[in-house]
């Protein structure tokens, strides 16, 4: 099951977890009143036949998707990836991701520009809204393989912060303060 707390600032380290002692953990419920950010739980061993992720794919509009492996081994620069995806930044759609193997930290910011830091493993799928400033790296295993799902045809760019004057983040702090509903 997912986990996600407020963290320091501290990014020497970026595969550590670098929360507050004790860590202020935070429900899913306030994760998503807090940043727009949804959560499913989702059996990897038996998506592909249950219907429980076709479901999904199909109320949000989800038509493409592809996988990705995130290792030393997949990744070529490895290091020099991983300090791109760690660099704040935000999409102008959202991110969808299931992990099918591994884990990994998403970090988001909430209302108060704080950072949250969701640990993901096998069977978790976020989904990041557009506008939300974000950025991911993996922990200590090094190791995730996820598959990432997109409303027609695949737009990857990353938009590194400050980006507040594009529609999308206007468009998400907009819904920020008036608050999120959710699209399932």
């Amino acid at each position: 099951m997912v986990k996600a707390w407020y963290m320091d600032n501290e990014t020497s380290d970026q595969r550590l977890e670098h929360h507050r002692n004790p860590p202020e953990y935070i429900s899913i419920d306030d994760l998503f009143k807090k940043t727009g950010v949804e959560y499913f739980k989702i059996n990897v061993s038996t998506y592909k036949t249950d219907g429980v992720l076709d479901k999904i794919k199909q109320e949000r509009g989800y038509s493409y998707e592809d996988e990705i492996t995130c290792s030393e081994e997949c990744i070529p620069n490895f290091e020099e990836k991983l300090k791109a995806f760690f660099m704040e930044h935000l999409h102008t759609d959202e991110e969808i991701r299931l992990v099918l193997e591994g884990s990994g930290y998403f970090d988001v910011r909430d209302g108060s520009d704080q950072w949250i830091r969701i640990s993901v493993t096998a069977g978790d799928m976020i989904v990041i809204p557009s506008g939300i400033y974000h950025r991911f790296t993996l922990d200590t295993n090094n190791f995730i393989k996820a598959k990432r799902f997109f409303v027609g045809e695949p737009v990857w760019l990353p938009y590194n912060r400050p980006a507040d004057d594009m529609p999308c983040r206007k468009e998400y702090v907009d819904k920020l303060q008036k608050g999120f509903v959710t699209a399932a």
